[in-house]
């Protein structure tokens, strides 16, 4: 090629690379641009999915508080003898998380069923009336607080558990080891049932309990039976149906229990029916003995 021809394609080919140059930088600039962009979505992606947890970790933790809460209030509430409003809860209690209301009254339920043996009844469905109803009859409503007006019926009924599923007698070490789990231990005070001991001991002279020594054990040892207040005050199936609440399940998954509860259940019945035949009867003769009674003066 000519020197002349050559030079000024060699010009002309310097040019379109200046051109190029810039292009390349900018086409460069921009897809560096283009992959921090993506990065930094997702980096923001990132760290958006781990404020998500934190945030739910944190309104959970507050409805755990405002479940603790209610279920101090519904106490103080049992032990001043006043039901209890929806919009009293609402308003004193819950606040804000009005909305989570429900799930609010029925884990704060359950809380006051498996500690202190009381069940939340709505006594009025329009007005939204609550009151707490021992798990025990009325009658040992009194006898079954400290004196603080603290419930011990859930403990009562717990340790009942633990002798009905040891074929109706536990020993100390089995209902120890059951308090133990509950945050009970001898010689610490409880914050809210007291020595935990003098409990035991309590129920015991309340009749509730029955704490004899093993016939013919070698080396000596006690066991708990059902007190013959006990019996009177609950039975056997109400006693397997706080124990399946408390682990989340069903009475029938213990079959044997269940079918040793029925049992019990038809019993009783067959007792309640006895009985009512049989007072008429007494009401016959006596009237009859009274009227024999004043035709002989």
């Amino acid at each position: 090629m000519p020197r002349g021809r050559k030079c000024k394609a060699c010009t002309l080919e310097k040019r379109h690379q200046a051109r190029q140059v810039p292009q390349n930088l900018v086409d460069a600039q921009a897809t560096t641009r283009s992959n921090e962009g993506a990065s930094s979505q997702v980096e923001q992606r990132s760290r958006s999915s781990q404020a998500l947890p934190t945030m739910e970790s944190l309104h959970r933790h507050r409805l755990n508080e405002k479940v603790i809460l209610l279920v101090y209030y519904l106490l103080y509430k049992y032990q001043i003898k006043e039901p209890i409003t929806k919009g009293e809860m609402v308003r004193n209690v819950i606040q804000i998380h009005r909305n989570h209301f429900l799930e609010i009254l029925k884990r704060a339920s359950d809380h006051m069923e498996v500690l202190f043996g009381l069940d939340m009844k709505e006594l009025d469905p329009y007005r939204h009336v609550y009151i707490l109803v021992n798990k025990l009859e009325p009658c040992c409503d009194t006898v079954l607080n400290d004196d603080r007006g603290v419930p011990r019926t859930g403990l009562v009924m717990t340790i009942l558990g633990v002798i009905y599923m040891n074929r109706n007698c536990a020993t100390e070490e089995q209902v120890w080891e059951t308090l133990n789990v509950m945050g009970l231990y001898q010689g610490r005070r409880h914050f809210l049932f007291g020595e935990p001991k003098k409990l035991i001991t309590d129920l015991v002279k309340e009749n509730y309990l029955v704490y004899r020594q093993v016939p013919h054990s070698h080396p000596p040892h006690c066991e708990f039976l059902w007190g013959p207040r006990a019996h009177v005050e609950t039975t056997k199936m109400k006693v397997l149906e706080f124990l399946a609440k408390v682990r989340g399940t069903d009475p029938t998954t213990f079959p044997f229990l269940y079918e040793e509860a029925l049992k019990d259940e038809e019993e009783r019945a067959q007792a309640r029916a006895a009985a009512r035949a049989h007072h008429p009867a007494m009401a016959r003769e006596r009237s009859r003995a009274e009227e024999s009674s004043s035709s002989h003066p």
